[in-house]
């Protein structure tokens, strides 16, 4: 049985780092997000006796060693949770995306989210986005939230009846505009995780992290943007210490990440804009503002020297159902 399935990336708002579980995936504490849109990812998954073998190709280039292994694992987790006979045939996923990967966008959370509902599709799952995002954890954390999709929760948990994801409910979608800052430059998301309970931070961040996730949820109930993007703000300054006091002191941030970082106070601070940076583990800078602002604000990020693009709030993964859509 062949399924095809979209979806978006997630910009993380209060982030995860580190996890008690790299084979589960089951991170310390909880994460929020927002997936953004059009940036998408299309997946196509077929069970079959005509292959040889399972095959994984993303963007026209088979996979091999490590990313092998993880996708591997979204698609025996897929396997396990279901009767259908036609699982035990070996499987071809193939997958594009069209946004820039490993420039710290986010790819390897719409990957596995597009691979898990694909995947759930084919394997005859009857399966609500929450356990899908079960699915889509094993292969990547964040990839749990885009699967659920918009302003979304990964609670923390030793098992999928808790460690999955959930929808917060607000309306910040109607107004939120992402000016993306393109700065290709990037380091496996994978490498910070495994090295960032060696960090002197990693303590200081966790005791305080889940009172964030309070806050930034309340907020978003009450639909209060400064709080939102001030705190998810902040948040990324938190991770980034965390990871920059790494054995590997990997700093990932560069030159053009910090001029964006600074025009986006400038125009906080001098023209009363509301207007919040973030960023995930890479030095591409989200700028989150209102609609009202952003293609002034967009203009002003673009004139420190990076490309940019305008993005919205991307919905829940799902499937595909014209056979065009069909990668094979």
């Amino acid at each position: 049985m062949k399924a095809t399935a979209m979806a978006h990336p997630i910009q993380g708002l209060v982030k995860y780092h580190g996890m008690r579980d790299h084979v589960e995936r089951l991170p310390y504490h909880d994460s929020i997000s927002v997936c953004t849109a059009p940036s998408h990812t299309r997946t196509t998954v077929e069970f079959s006796m005509d292959y040889d073998e399972d095959t994984f190709v993303v963007d026209g280039e088979e996979l091999e060693g490590r990313a092998h292994e993880r996708v591997e694992a979204v698609v025996e987790k897929a396997r396990s949770m279901s009767d259908a006979a036609h699982t035990v045939y070996p499987v071809r996923l193939e997958s594009e995306n069209s946004f820039p990967t490993n420039v710290g966008l986010g790819s390897s959370s719409s990957g596995f989210a597009a691979a898990a509902m694909a995947l759930a599709e084919a394997a005859e799952l009857d399966a609500s986005r929450e356990e899908i995002s079960t699915i889509a954890r094993v292969g990547s954390a964040s990839a749990a939230r885009a699967v659920t999709g918009a302003f979304s929760q990964l609670h923390t948990g030793m098992n999928d009846e808790d460690c999955r994801s959930r929808r917060i409910p607000t309306n910040l979608h109607e107004d939120l505009k992402i000016i993306v800052g393109l700065v290709p430059y990037h380091k496996e998301t994978e490498d910070a995780h495994d090295e960032a309970e060696d960090s002197h931070m990693f303590q200081a961040r966790n005791a305080h992290i889940h009172e964030q996730i309070a806050k930034m949820r309340d907020s978003l109930r009450e639909d209060d943007f400064d709080a939102v993007f001030e705190r998810a703000e902040h948040d990324s300054l938190s991770l980034a210490a965390t990871t920059m006091t790494g054995p590997e002191g990997w700093v990932y941030w560069q030159p053009a990440t910090l001029a964006v970082f600074n025009r986006v106070r400038e125009l906080r601070e001098e023209e009363d804009i509301p207007v919040y940076f973030s960023t995930d583990t890479g030095a591409s800078v989200y700028v989150n503002t209102t609609e009202e602002h952003a293609e002034f604000v967009e203009e002003e990020i673009s004139d420190t020297g990076v490309s940019t693009t305008i993005w919205d709030v991307g919905g829940p993964a799902r499937l595909l159902e014209d056979e065009d859509d069909h990668l094979f």
